[in-house]
């Protein structure tokens, strides 16, 4: 008799995959479990078109989010294996996902999942990473390499990323319809999405993150960094085109590369505004050196507080993001 995985730890496990970071906290995801296979489909209405153009960011996202129930999967006894884009003619089905015991759960597995609830995008400026050299070794083992290109910039390409970043925001002064998304999404939360005002830094510690979006100022009490500069190591993550495929697998290393970063005690902050724009784009893809085309920056450090971490982020309810028969849940 074929072995499955209940229905309630399907659940449990699409809970910790929606913990999965996306542009604005949109989560753009909606899943499917008929007893046998999990289904991932995007939700091209939660897409946010002004700022993502393209959906790519709406793809990447769910990639994070297939990525994160591997890992939660993983942590209870279970391997997935993955068809992605089986319906040619249903492409925003990115994924079916069958299942097979595995032949051991290791102390690895468990702690990748439990890094899904305690991994969060810090925008606030970072301490050099300790111990860089031996971490990125290791981390560059844990991912398929023909799924994303991973680059490390060097230390003197922060000021030609801040040129990009301001020539991003400078493009996009009088693009109305970018702000409105940006002022809809972020400072309060909207149907448990969108980025609370207690996730957003001041005027004054946005100006010593020369590289981040410019979201709206925070107001009220914030949690105040004593780190007068940024010193995070940025990585860049490259595919070989803007092909859905490519995009999927972008956000699966994504998820990756967050999760190990969380288990050795680094902060992250994923930056998507350096590639919306093909001029920004096109710098950051020189800086690479590599015909690749850049997908996601993503900024790690050490936290100046981490004690003091705030709450998280808020996430739709298991109803709104799983369908599956009512003997299953």
């Amino acid at each position: 008799m074929k072995q499955l995985p209940t229905g309630a730890t399907i659940e449990k496990a699409v809970l910790l995959a929606a913990r999965a970071p996306s542009l604005h906290n949109s989560q753009p995801w909606h899943w499917t479990f008929d007893g046998d296979a999990l289904r991932l489909f995007a939700e091209p209405e939660r897409m946010l078109p002004a700022t993502d153009t393209f959906g790519r960011q709406m793809l990447i996202s769910c990639g994070i989010a297939l990525n994160h129930l591997r890992a939660a999967m993983a942590a209870t006894g279970w391997r997935i294996l993955v068809a992605r884009f089986p319906d040619p003619n249903r492409r925003e089905h990115l994924a079916t996902i069958a299942f097979r015991p595995a032949q051991i759960v290791t102390d690895g597995d468990r702690a990748r999942a439990d890094a899904i609830l305690r991994r969060h995008t810090d925008r606030l400026p970072f301490a050099a990473p300790t111990g860089w050299s031996d971490f990125e070794s290791v981390l560059r083992t844990t991912f398929d390499p023909e799924d994303a290109t991973l680059d490390v910039l060097r230390d003197d390409s922060r000021p030609t990323l801040a040129r990009a970043s301001e020539m991003t925001a400078a493009l996009r002064r009088y693009d109305s319809g970018y702000h409105a998304e940006l002022q809809w999404w972020t400072g309060h939360t909207v149907a448990d999405a969108g980025v609370p005002g207690e996730a957003l830094i001041s005027p004054e510690e946005r100006q010593r993150v020369s590289v981040g979006r410019k979201f709206p100022a925070a107001t009220g009490t914030q949690r105040r960094s004593e780190i007068t500069a940024d010193h995070s190591v940025i990585l860049v993550l490259s595919t070989d085109s803007d092909a859905p495929d490519d995009l999927l697998r972008c956000g699966e290393v994504l998820s990756t590369v967050l999760l190990e970063c969380t288990l050795a005690g680094f902060a992250t902050c994923p930056l998507t505004h350096l590639t919306e724009m093909p001029g920004s784009r096109a710098v950051v893809q020189e800086l690479t050196g590599r015909s690749h085309l850049p997908q996601v920056l993503i900024r790690v450090g050490l936290e100046p507080e981490p004690a003091q971490e705030g709450p998280a982020t808020p996430r739709r309810p298991l109803t709104e993001i799983l369908d599956m028969p009512e003997s299953e849940s």
